[in-house]
C-alpha cells in the first residue's frame, strides 16, 4: 500500500483547475529540474510542450498554458502570485522568450501544442515536455500525467506505488470497511487515526501547522469571494454574484432568527470560493479545484451556524474529510477527466459530509453513512464545462453539493449508523460509472452543457 494521508488531499494553490493548472505547473517545474539533472539545460534553446486529450481540449480555458509558462519560469502553485500567472502566456508570447533556470530561451505560442484528439492510453490528462537544441533536435523528453487533485506522475511512475521510504502508518486502511473496523478495534475516531498517520509521515509540528494554514486559506477564500465583484475572466462574461448574495442575505437577517438563512449562506460560501477559483486566485485543492468550494463552505457553515470551534474545524473536520478522500483517490478517481464531475464534486461532497458528521458528534458508522449518502446522489454527474472554463455549471454545482452534504448529514445523524449500502460499494460504483461514461462527458467540453449552451 502506498502512503497517502489526509493532508495529501489538501494543497494550497491557484485556480481554476487542480489537474489543468496546478498539475501542469508542477510538471513544468519538475521537467526543468530533471533537464538540469540530465546536464542538458545549457544546450537547450527552446522547450516544446504537447498537451493531449482533456488537457488539449480544455487547457486554454483552464489556464494550462499560463501555468506551464509560469512553471517553466520557476513558479510553484503554493507560492506564486496569481496575477503574475494569469498573464504568463501573453507575456511570453509578446516578448518571444521565457527565462528558465536563469537562461533566456526562445518562445512562440505554438511551443505549447494542443492535441485534444490524441489520448495517451494511461490517462486523459497527458503532457510531453521536450527540450530542443539549436537545430530542433530533441535533447531530452519527459511525459507526465496530471491524475487529479494536482498530483503528477511520470510515464515510469504511472500506476506504480509511491516510494514509502520504509514508513509504516500506525493505522493503515485501504477501504471504508477497514477504516470502520479500525475505529471499532481501537476506540479511536477517524480524525485521531488520520492525525496519527499524517504525523508518522510529516511530524506533529508540520501537521499542526499545515492544518492551521489550510483552514486559514479556505476561510480567507470564502471571505474574499464574498467581497469581490465584477466579471470573471473568459468569453462567457459571467458576472460574480457571491458579493451580491451576501449583501442581500445581510439585509434579510433577523437578530431573532440568526440561523434562518443558514442554507442560503452555505450556498453563498461555496459560490464565493468557486468564483475566486474561476478567477485564478488562491484556493485550496479539496480534493480538486473544480470542487474547491464544497469543503470550505460546509466548514465555514459549521463555524458560523453550528458554533463549532475553529480549532475543531481545522483539525477534526479536515482530517475526517481527508481520510474519506483518500478512499476515493485510492479506489476510484478524483479526476474529472477520468470519472466525470462525480469524481470531483461527488468526492468533495462525500468528504464534506463525513467531516461535518464528525464535528457534530457522529459515530464512525454515522460518518460513513453520511459520506455514502452524499456520493450516492452524485453518481453519474458529468464534467461538461461550457467553453472549457471552470464557471458554468461548475460554480453552481459546488453550491448544490454543499447543500447535499449537509442534507446527507441530517439523514445520517437521524439514524444509528446502520445502512444497507456501504461507502465502499458507492465508491466502486462511481469507479465503474466513470469507466462507462462517454469521453465527451469527461472534461473535454464536447458534450452535455458544454455544447448545448450558446456562448455569448
Amino acid at each position: 500500500m502506498s502512503i497517502l494521508t489526509a493532508l495529501d488531499l489538501f494543497t494550497v494553490g491557484i485556480g481554476p483547475s487542480s489537474s489543468h493548472t496546478v498539475g501542469p505547473m508542477r510538471a513544468a517545474r519538475r521537467f526543468v529540474d530533471e533537464l538540469a539533472a540530465a546536464d542538458q539545460l545549457s544546450a537547450t534553446s527552446r522547450i516544446h510542450v504537447l498537451l493531449f486529450g482533456s488537457l488539449g481540449a480544455t487547457g486554454v480555458g483552464h489556464g494550462t498554458t499560463n501555468a506551464i509558462v509560469a512553471g517553466l519560469e520557476g513558479s510553484s502553485p503554493e507560492t506564486c502570485d496569481p496575477d503574475h500567472v494569469i498573464s504568463a502566456m501573453d507575456r511570453a508570447s509578446g516578448s518571444g522568450h521565457i527565462t528558465v533556470a536563469g537562461r533566456e530561451l526562445t518562445f512562440a505560442p505554438d511551443d505549447i501544442d494542443l492535441r485534444p484528439m490524441t489520448r495517451l492510453p494511461q490517462h486523459s490528462n497527458a503532457m510531453t515536455y521536450e527540450a530542443l537544441g539549436d537545430d530542433g533536435s530533441v535533447l531530452f523528453s519527459r511525459t507526465y500525467f496530471s491524475v487529479g487533485g494536482g498530483f503528477v506522475e511520470s510515464d515510469a511512475e504511472f500506476g506504480t506505488p509511491a516510494e514509502t521510504s520504509g514508513i509504516e502508518l500506525p493505522y493503515p486502511f485501504d477501504n471504508g470497511d477497514e477504516l470502520i473496523a479500525l475505529c471499532a478495534s481501537t476506540g479511536m475516531s477517524i480524525a485521531d487515526m488520520a492525525y496519527a498517520n499524517a504525523v508518522a509521515v510529516y511530524g506533529a509540528d508540520h501537521v499542526d501547522a499545515r492544518l492551521t494554514e489550510i483552514w486559514a486559506v479556505m476561510s480567507a477564500c470564502v471571505e474574499a469571494g464574498l467581497h469581490h465583484d465584477g466579471m470573471l475572466p473568459g468569453s462567457l462574461n459571467v458576472q460574480r454574484r457571491a458579493a451580491r448574495l451576501a449583501s442581500h442575505l445581510e439585509s434579510l437577517e433577523s437578530p431573532d432568527a440568526p440561523t434562518e438563512l443558514a442554507n442560503e449562506w452555505l450556498q453563498a460560501f461555496a459560490i464565493a470560493v468557486n468564483e475566486e477559483n474561476a478567477a485564478g486566485m488562491r484556493v485550496v485543492t479539496a480534493p480538486t479545484n473544480g470542487a474547491a468550494g464544497i469543503i470550505p463552505a460546509v466548514g465555514y457553515y459549521a463555524e458560523r451556524f453550528k458554533k463549532v470551534s475553529r480549532e475543531s474545524v481545522a483539525r477534526d473536520y479536515l482530517l475526517t474529510a481527508g481520510a474519506i478522500g483518500t478512499l476515493y483517490k485510492r479506489n476510484a478517481s478524483i479526476s474529472g477527466a477520468e470519472a466525470g464531475c462525480q469524481g470531483e464534486v461527488g468526492s468533495a461532497c462525500s468528504m464534506a459530509a463525513a467531516g461535518l458528521a464528525a464535528i457534530l458528534g457522529g459515530t464512525p458508522g454515522q460518518i460513513e453513512n453520511a459520506a455514502e449518502i452524499a456520493m450516492e446522489h452524485n453518481l453519474g454527474l458529468t464534467c461538461d464545462p461550457v467553453g472549457g472554463l471552470v464557471q458554468m455549471p461548475c460554480i453552481e454545482r459546488n453550491a448544490i453539493a454543499a447543500g447535499t452534504a449537509v442534507a446527507a448529514v441530517r439523514l445520517a445523524l437521524a439514524g444509528d449508523g446502520s445502512h444497507k449500502i456501504s461507502l465502499d460499494t458507492v465508491i466502486e460504483t462511481m469507479r465503474q460509472t466513470g469507466i462507462d461514461m462517454s469521453t465527451k462527458y469527461k472534461e473535454t467540453s464536447t458534450g452535455g452543457l458544454a455544447v448545448n449552451v450558446v456562448e455569448c
